[in-house]
C-alpha cells in the first residue's frame, strides 16, 4: 500500500487507541487531526490551506440553531429532577401499581417511558428511579437483578423517545430534519417500553418470589383518593409533553422553539408545586452548561478530525468499504450496527455519534438507505450503550445511588435480559422499516 493509503486507516485507528486509552475524547480528536495534518503536509499529501476552513466550521457548530435545542432540554430534564417532581410521579404511579405482581417493575417502566418523554435526559432518569424506587423495591422482596435490570433499561428510553438530546446530534450528523427523527422514534420507543413490560410481568408469573406484590398494609389509599393522586401528579408533566412533542409534530414550532418551551414549562411546574428554589436553579444550569459544553467540545475535536481525514481521502476509503461489502445495503448495515454495537462496550454514545455516524452517512446516502430510519436505528442501537458493561454510562448512574446490598455483578447480570430486548427491538427496525416511517 502506498503512504497516502495508509495515513487515513492510520489516523483513525490512532484516535481510537487514544479514546480507548481513556484521553478526553475531544482532545484524542483534534490532537490526532493535528498530528496527522503535520505528518500529512512533511509527506505532501496533505495542505495547511485545508485547515484555514476549520474556524469558519467551528463557528458553524456554535450558532448552529438546530443544536440550540440540546441544552434547552438537558435544562428541562434537569429541572424536573431536581424540583423533585420525577420523584412524585414515581411513587404515585408505584401505589397505583402495587397491588399487582411485578407492579413495582411495571411502574418504573410507565415513568421511564414518561420521564423519557418530558426530560429527554438519561443520566437524570436513572438517578431520580435509583434514589427512588429500588429501595422500596428490594424493601418488598423484589430480585436485586431485576430491580436494577429495569431501573437501568427504563432510564435509557430517554435515548429513543422524543426529545431526545442524541436524536438532536444525530440528526445533525446525517442532515435530517429533527422533527423527522422525533416522529420516527416515537413507535420504535413505545414499543421497546412494552417489551420491557412484558418482560417484567412475565418474570413476576414465572419467578413469583423476584416480583412479589404489596402487601396490603402498604395500599393505605382508597381507589378514588388513589385515582385523584395519580390525575394530580400526571396531568401537569403530560401537559408539558403535548406542548412540547405536540408543537414540533404540527409544525407549529421547530425543536429549539419547543426546547425553550419546554425548559419554560419545567420551570413553571416547580413554582406551581412550589419546588422552585434558587439552589435548584442554580444546580440546574450547572448541569446544563456541563453537559451543553462538553457535547460542543466533541463536536469541535470532531470537526477538526473530520475535516482532516477527508483531507487524507479518508472519507473515500471508508465509503469504499461499506458500499463493496458482500451483500450490499444489508452487508453494510450489518457491519455499521456490529461496529456501533461493539464500540458502546468501551466509549460514549455521543463519542460514536460524531467519530462514526459521519462516517456512515456518505455510504447509507450512495446506497439509498432512508436517512431517517438509518438514524432510528442507530439511536436504537445508542441505546444499547448505555447498559452494555464495562463502561455503560446507566451502570455506573445506578452504582453511585445504588445500596452496598445491590453488588456491581448483580447489576451487569441485571441488565443482560434488557440488552437482548434491545436488539429485538433493533431487528423490528430493521425488518419492519414501516414501524418508522409509518407517518410518511
Amino acid at each position: 500500500m502506498s503512504g497516502q493509503e495508509v495515513l487515513a486507516p492510520l489516523m483513525f485507528g490512532t484516535a481510537l487507541v487514544l479514546i480507548f486509552s481513556g484521553y478526553p475524547v475531544a482532545f484524542s480528536l483534534g490532537g490526532t487531526a493535528i498530528i496527522f495534518a503535520f505528518v500529512g503536509v512533511e509527506m505532501d499529501m496533505f495542505s495547511w490551506n485545508l485547515l484555514f476552513a476549520l474556524p469558519d466550521r467551528t463557528f458553524g457548530i456554535l450558532s448552529n440553531y438546530v443544536l440550540l435545542a440540546i441544552p434547552f432540554f438537558i435544562f428541562m430534564g434537569t429541572m424536573l429532577e431536581k424540583s423533585k417532581l420525577a420523584e412524585d410521579l414515581l411513587k404515585t404511579i408505584g401505589m397505583l401499581f402495587g397491588p399487582m405482581r411485578g407492579g413495582l417493575a411495571l411502574a418504573v417502566v410507565f415513568v421511564g417511558a414518561l420521564l423519557a418523554a418530558a426530560t429527554g435526559v438519561v443520566g437524570a432518569s436513572v438517578v431520580a428511579m435509583g434514589l427512588i424506587s429500588l429501595p422500596v423495591m428490594l424493601q418488598y422482596g423484589y430480585s436485586n437483578e431485576l430491580a436494577a435490570g429495569v431501573i437501568t433499561a427504563s432510564g435509557t428510553l430517554g435515548q429513543i423517545i422524543p426529545p431526545s438530546v442524541v436524536l438532536v446530534v444525530l440528526a445533525d450528523q446525517l442532515g435530517v430534519p429533527v422533527g423527522d427523527l422525533f416522529l420516527g422514534s416515537l413507535l420504535p420507543g413505545i414499543i421497546l417500553a412494552l417489551l420491557y413490560a412484558v418482560y417484567a410481568i412475565g418474570v413476576a408469573f414465572f419467578r413469583k418470589n423476584a416480583a412479589p406484590a404489596l402487601p396490603k398494609s402498604e395500599r393505605t389509599l382508597s381507589a378514588g383518593a388513589l385515582g385523584k393522586r395519580v390525575l394530580l401528579v400526571m396531568l401537569p408533566p403530560l401537559i408539558l409533553i403535548l406542548v412540547v412533542l405536540g408543537s414540533i409534530f404540527a409544525g407549529v414550532a421547530t425543536p429549539t422553539e419547543a426546547g425553550a418551551l419546554g425548559a419554560l414549562g419545567a420551570i413553571g411546574l416547580a413554582a406551581a408545586n412550589r419546588r422552585l428554589s434558587l439552589r435548584g436553579l442554580k444546580d440546574t444550569m450547572d448541569e446544563t452548561t456541563r453537559l451543553t459544553a462538553m457535547v460542543m467540545f466533541l463536536l469541535v475535536g470532531s470537526t477538526a478530525f473530520a475535516l482532516v481525514f477527508r483531507g487524507l481521502n479518508g472519507d473515500l476509503w471508508i465509503e469504499h468499504i461499506l458500499t463493496n461489502l458482500p451483500g450490499g445495503v444489508v452487508g453494510m448495515l450489518i457491519v455499521a450496527n456490529l461496529a456501533i454495537f461493539v464500540l458502546g462496550f468501551f466509549i460514549d454514545f455521543f463519542e460514536i455519534a460524531f467519530i462514526i455516524v459521519p462516517l456512515l452517512a456518505p455510504a447509507a446516502m450512495l446506497l439509498g438507505i432512508d436517512l431517517v430510519w438509518f438514524g432510528v436505528m442507530i439511536g436504537m442501537n445508542l441505546q444499547t450503550s448505555f447498559l452494555t458493561p464495562p463502561f455503560g454510562f446507566a451502570l455506573f448512574y445506578l452504582r453511585g445511588v445504588a445500596p452496598p446490598e445491590v453488588t456491581t455483578a448483580q447489576i451487569y447480570r441485571g441488565v443482560i435480559p434488557f440488552i437482548i430486548i434491545q436488539l429485538i427491538g433493533l431487528l423490528l427496525i430493521t425488518v419492519f422499516p414501516e414501524v418508522v416511517n409509518w407517518a410518511y
